[in-house]
């Protein structure tokens, strides 16, 4: 009797359970239903409440940005990097050997044209002179005398003769006195910069010495190579813009001075020299230098860079026609520079080309136009 209530008693336990667990079901899946339908409701109503013309107008097609392809200025341009040189440069030394006796320079400093730089013990030189004015004085005495004698027949014409030559030489000996005299000071050849002192007072010099250098930087001029193929291209006169490392917020202006009559058959390149003005002296010479060399300037159709589109050998862009439609325009490029490209064929002045949206267009797709931007022209010098 026990076991037997005890099992009725624990079935029917179960029995209230899983009615509990199925009515929770229920109630859940009713709940769910009835938000849905809620929300379709909802939806419908919004819906009806917005006005038929907002309905209509929604926007259709793929959201590009265009921008209009245009004419600017380029410059066809060349790359170069070189060397700058004094106008003029030399290397002080002496005529003569000796020893220093005082030095008139300051490094950095700059000198006139005929300025003593370095002077050089004398007192030999000096003797000398001095001598050869006495010899000068006498041979001069004795030729008067001659001279007063002749008119009296008391001296030969041969014996003039004599003293004339011996006049000659002593005025000779004196020059050439007064020239050692005058070696004895190192002047400047020009005006220019001087360089490090490499001696000092009271060194023993001679005509091998370098004494310090001497660099005319009134204007610099700037050694560079370019290739064989641009021979026929280059010549005096074509614009050049140098800039340095040293001094990035500056740029030089100048022009080619020369070109190297020969080409380089091991590197099959030649010489180019430029000339640029450097009244400030602020370019030294030997400093790295990169220089752009400005060939022709003209007007070219450009376009935005993300305009173009590569696709193995084929390059081309979408245009949008008047319709908002795009259509494919295979091109032909020309020079580069940031943010825009040269287009040489294939596309006219004033054509709206797609720079945004690009990967998902394809013939004759509708655009949805969210903007118009300038070909992004830049400063109109390309690469």
């Amino acid at each position: 009797m026990i076991g037997r209530s005890g099992e009725k008693f624990s079935t029917g336990t179960n029995l209230v359970s899983i009615f509990k667990q199925l009515f929770g079901v229920v109630v859940i899946a009713g709940m769910v239903y009835g938000g849905h339908v809620a929300w379709e409701r909802y939806t419908l109503a919004r819906a009806a409440a917005t006005p038929a013309s907002t309905q209509s107008s929604a926007p259709e097609g793929t959201p590009v940005e265009l921008a209009l392809a245009v004419t600017a200025p380029r410059q066809t341009r060349i790359e170069a990097v070189g060397s700058t040189l004094a106008r003029r440069s030399v290397e002080i030394k002496p005529l003569t050997s000796g020893r220093i006796e005082a030095i008139h320079f300051e490094t950095g400093r700059p000198v006139e044209s005929g300025s003593v730089l370095v002077s050089l013990d004398d007192d030999i030189e000096r003797a000398n002179v001095a001598e050869a004015e006495a010899a000068l004085n006498e041979a001069r005495l004795a030729l008067d005398r001659a001279n007063m004698l002749r008119q009296s027949s008391t001296v030969s014409q041969a014996q003039l003769e004599t003293l004339i030559s011996q006049h000659a030489i002593a005025r000779a000996a004196l020059d050439r006195a007064r020239r050692r005299l005058a070696d004895r000071e190192v002047r400047a050849p020009f005006a220019g910069i001087t360089g490090l002192a490499r001696v000092d007072p009271g060194a023993i010099v001679d005509d091998d010495t370098i004494i310090t250098t001497l660099d005319d930087r009134r204007e610099i001029d700037v050694e560079f190579a370019l290739p064989e193929t641009l021979y026929g291209r280059v010549a005096a006169g074509v614009p050049v813009v140098a800039t340095a490392a040293a001094f990035p917020e500056r740029r030089f202006d100048g022009e080619i001075l020369s070109v190297d009559s020969r080409v380089d058959p091991t590197g099959r390149s030649f010489k180019v020299r430029a000339r640029i003005p450097n009244e400030d002296r602020l370019l030294p010479a030997g400093m790295f230098v990169h220089l752009t060399v400005v060939l022709e300037e003209r007007l070219a159709l450009v376009v935005p860079e993300e305009a173009v589109v590569a696709e193995g050998e084929s390059v081309y862009v979408w245009v949008a026609d008047d319709e908002n439609r795009a259509a494919r325009r295979e091109v032909s490029l020309g020079q580069r520079e940031a943010g825009s490209v040269e287009v040489v064929e294939g596309l006219e002045a004033g054509e709206r080309v797609v720079v945004r949206g690009v990967q998902r267009l394809r013939d004759g797709a509708p655009l949805r136009v969210l903007g118009e931007r300038d070909a992004g022209a830049g400063n109109g010098k390309s690469t």
